[in-house]
């Protein structure tokens, strides 16, 4: 099991253009291929809490959360913007910490991300099931083929799916024609969030930014300077503009 593989140590990660963390260098290359392999930052990973605990009256379970994530904190910043993560031992549910997570796709089809995205869709499905006045009740292979297609669309166009944006089309998931309303919960904790990061500008260029030696080189003086620097450049909100690669996993038929 990669979750207690005691190789995966340390990751390194850079900021992409399309406002999501993509990882660039791993302690265990064996094992994980980094090509298009994506890492949730930790607002993100707050937002995906906040919606989770919605579905709590309809099953959830917190141990397949648990498992589908690897977490992880800054270490450091480095010159080029890239931030050097270490594994921790935290759970996502119990903490206060600002944790990265990567999911844990190195088994694709039967791993525990699989796990945790087959769980969340059938959790989404019975929401909406209870929401919506459906002429006849919503399956779980219905919810799939729909967000499958808008995928399939993303990738014949050469874009990737960051995990973060794959989790967030289920967990926000309408089918066509259907909207819920605003007093639903999982709807005010959208509305939320969106309105508590409507404020935060936009991320800096730091292509040609230089570096202060001085000051901004000696990020182990100051743990609050790390924290700083992640907020700074880091944005909570699905990007429209998703990265130039393949998908970091395509969805299972059934």
């Amino acid at each position: 099991m990669s979750k207690t593989s005691p190789q995966l140590t340390w990751c390194v990660v850079r900021f992409g253009e399309d406002m999501n963390w993509w990882v660039k260098e791993i302690s265990d290359p064996v094992r994980w291929d980094l090509d298009a392999l994506s890492i949730i930052d930790p607002r993100q990973m707050a937002y995906i809490l906040d919606l989770l605990d919605g579905l709590r009256d309809y099953g959830l379970i917190p141990e397949i959360v648990e498992n589908a994530f690897i977490p992880f904190q800054i270490q450091a910043i480095n010159p080029d913007k890239t931030a050097r993560l270490v594994r921790v031992n935290e759970t996502f549910f119990d903490t206060s910490e600002e944790l990265f997570a990567l999911p844990d796709v190195v088994n694709e089809e039967k791993g525990a991300y699989a796990e945790f995205l087959d769980h969340i869709t059938m959790l989404r499905m019975k929401y909406l099931n209870d929401k919506l006045d459906f002429a006849r009740k919503l399956t779980v292979t219905e919810v799939e083929e729909q967000i499958r297609d808008a995928q399939t669309q993303a990738f014949m166009e050469g874009r990737a799916t960051h995990l973060f944006q794959e989790i967030i089309d289920v967990l926000e998931f309408v089918p066509d024609g259907y909207e819920l309303s605003i007093d639903d919960e999982d709807e005010k904790i959208k509305a939320k969030s969106e309105e508590d990061f409507s404020d935060v500008g936009d991320i800096p260029d730091y292509e040609d930014e230089k570096l202060d030696e001085d000051e901004t080189m000696r990020w182990d003086e100051d743990d609050e300077r790390i924290e700083d620097e992640f907020a700074d450049m880091s944005d909570p909100k699905i990007s429209e503009t998703p990265a130039k690669s393949k998908s970091g996993r395509s969805r299972k038929k059934r």
